[in-house]
């Protein structure tokens, strides 16, 4: 299709799908069914969904699974993870229960210091705009308690506001750089409420402030957000054992085990390329339980991948040792995350996985997804470091290869029983497919 849409937000649900499929599919029968296919029976849950976001047409279905067993601070944890990615939750759920028996993850949340910043431009006295900024901080506090009454109730609130001149790598730019304590919620609409009156009151008292100039006077607010780099909002999560109780039926010889695990995460410390996709499996557990619970995985993801990058280069986010005849392996990473507001009290799913947690608090929740980050990575890093990744993964993707070719409940069947003592490839799966039906 060559022509603009215009007006598409106007139409009504059902014209925006004719005009979905009547322009881009060769068959627009076929496509409408399928679009309506994965709409909600319930009238009113479909509504829900179709006013969570703008132009909505049907709803994406991602697979909802469970991994069991998550030993956390000596309390057993069922956990929901939404993810498409074959073998995710059958690593995770394999990691835990081997942790199980060894004490299980241990979790600390170090801090939940959140971040609000106004950018804003100033052309003129550093020393004038440091006074000013003094004088005014008091009422950057007492302009703010109506958004912040509720919230200090809870515990919350404002910490600190801070001038920082960034001025040597933007002419005349400056910040106001805000920490925040959100508790229980997440915290965006809240920082981003303050910042927005933290302008306001700078605009407003910078116009009467008499030791400005004119030209001084002319503060420009460029824009004000919270950031979602929370390198002060951190959880640890710890699993560790005496080498010799790392035995199981993968691993024969837990020393060289051990060594050869510890290699591999240090080679993830200082080799970049590997680094990547070594914390991309830890955020396959961690972004999967993020989903279920209603939190924004593109911030965690954001906030986590910038936290690698703090000492300059991209870098591991976990960590392994082997001190005193013990292996320790751990991980730091940056959770700013709610079990109030937003999706957490308005999609059914995401108030069933926070129920199967049993309610958990904001830091409860950062420390179980922490946990399974963890996990993921030592499930990856046992499979890369004994029998290869490819094993038990192409085993997991049988199934969509046998989806794929509508395979009957007999192929299915005499297909799988081949590839119990046969290498799973996709050519290998076809072929077998194949000459099974000629």
């Amino acid at each position: 299709m060559n022509n603009e849409i215009t007006g598409f937000s106007k139409f009504s649900k059902e014209e925006k799908i004719n005009l979905i499929a009547n322009q881009y599919f060769a068959n627009p029968e076929v496509a409408i069914t399928l679009i309506k296919n994965y709409w909600n029976s319930d009238e009113k849950l479909q509504q829900l969904h179709d006013d969570f976001i703008e132009n909505t047409i049907s709803n994406f279905y991602l697979p909802f699974g469970i991994a069991p067993n998550f030993l956390i601070n000596n309390k057993f944890y069922t956990v929901p993870m939404v993810i498409e990615e074959s073998s995710v939750v059958a690593a995770a759920s394999k990691a835990a229960k081997f942790w199980s028996k060894r004490g299980g993850f241990k979790t600390t949340v170090i801090n939940t210091e959140k971040i609000g910043q106004v950018h804003f431009i100033y052309k003129g006295d550093f020393n004038k705009l440091n006074s000013f900024f003094n004088q005014i901080k008091p009422l950057l506090f007492s302009e703010t308690e109506f958004i912040t009454k509720n919230m200090q109730k809870r515990g919350g609130g404002i910490l600190d506001i801070k001038l920082i001149d960034k001025t040597l790598k933007l002419d005349n730019y400056y910040q106001l750089h805000a920490t925040f304590e959100t508790k229980d919620s997440m915290g965006a609409n809240f920082i981003n409420s303050c910042l927005e009156q933290f302008a306001k009151t700078v605009k407003k008292e910078a116009l009467i402030f008499e030791a400005f100039s004119d030209d001084e006077k002319n503060i420009e607010i460029v824009m004000c957000i919270l950031s979602n780099y929370v390198a002060n909002c951190i959880v640890k999560a710890e699993v560790s054992c005496k080498i010799d109780e790392l035995v199981d039926e993968n691993i024969e010889n837990p020393l060289a085990f051990a060594e050869k695990f510890v290699k591999a995460v240090k080679i993830a410390e200082i080799e970049p390329y590997r680094a990547v996709t070594h914390n991309k499996g830890i955020m396959n557990g961690v972004d999967a339980v993020v989903l279920a619970t209603g939190n924004d995985f593109r911030a965690i993801e954001a906030g986590a991948h910038a936290f690698a990058s703090k000492n300059g280069s991209y870098s591991s986010l976990s960590h392994a040792k082997i001190e005193n005849d013990t292996f320790t392996f751990w991980l730091e990473i940056p959770l700013a995350l709610g079990t109030i507001g937003g999706l957490t009290s308005l999609h059914p799913l995401v108030k069933i996985a926070l129920e199967i947690l049993e309610n958990p608090s904001a830091k409860e929740l950062m420390q179980i997804v922490a946990a399974v980050g963890l996990a993921q990575n030592f499930a990856a890093l046992r499979s890369l470091t004994t029998s290869g990744i490819q094993e038990g993964h192409m085993k997991m993707h049988l199934n969509n290869i046998l989806n794929q070719f509508n395979a009957s409940e007999n192929e299915r069947l005499i297909i799988t029983n081949h590839f119990k003592t046969n290498a799973v490839t996709h050519s290998a799966v076809v072929d077998f497919i194949e000459t099974l039906r000629k």
